[in-house]
């Protein structure tokens, strides 16, 4: 089932209390990736919900780990040895810090910048080289730890864009998917 196939996996945690963190931006992308491709998540052996169908006309699996964010490679790494997918079409979808939000920055392989779903899919993995849709979820206000601002729903302020900014986010998965990363990047970097 190899060859052609891409496998797209978002990072977040399980559970309704987690639905509208920001740490589950990666989610929620998945979820619009999924009324496109008019299907539903439907439970896997590798401790994930996925979705096998078409995406941008090419055939992809989507993927929402169901293990919590710091534990998300292992049901990448399972999903990546279940389809035969190479690293080169693995594209993880996550939350980022040092992007302001809603913007969408797309790149492949680099450092986890601390982010502990990334590094348990590059650690799992054992490379970094999967690409990347990193959804902007800006930085804490004042002094609160990151740790405690990811795991907090989006503001009131924020909730007047965020389906339009996930909306965009999804878009840039399919421009990877078509066009690759270069002239994605010049689409979605622009703005």
């Amino acid at each position: 089932m190899s060859g052609d196939l891409w496998l797209v996996a978002g990072l977040g945690n399980p559970g309704p209390s987690y639905a509208r963190n920001r740490h589950n931006a990666g989610f929620m992308v998945l979820d619009v990736l999924a009324a496109r491709a008019g299907g539903r998540f439907k439970s896997h052996r590798a401790r994930a919900d996925v979705l096998e169908g078409r995406l941008a006309g090419a055939r992809a699996v989507l993927a929402k780990p169901r293990s919590f964010m710091n534990e998300s490679g292992g049901p990448v790494k399972g999903l990546c040895d279940f389809y035969k997918v190479p690293v080169e079409r693995l594209i993880v979808v996550h939350d980022e810090l040092d992007i302001p939000f809603g913007a969408v920055r797309l790149k492949q392989g680099g450092g986890d910048n601390g982010h502990n779903g990334l590094r348990s899919v590059t650690k799992s993995l054992g490379t970094r080289d999967y690409l990347r849709v990193r959804f902007g979820v800006g930085r804490p206000p004042g002094r609160m730890d990151a740790a405690a601002f990811v795991l907090k729903d989006f503001s009131a302020a924020e909730r007047k864009d965020l389906d339009l900014d996930v909306d965009r986010a999804a878009d840039a998965v399919e421009a990877l998917i078509t066009d690759g990363l270069g002239a994605a990047q010049n689409v979605f970097h622009a703005g």
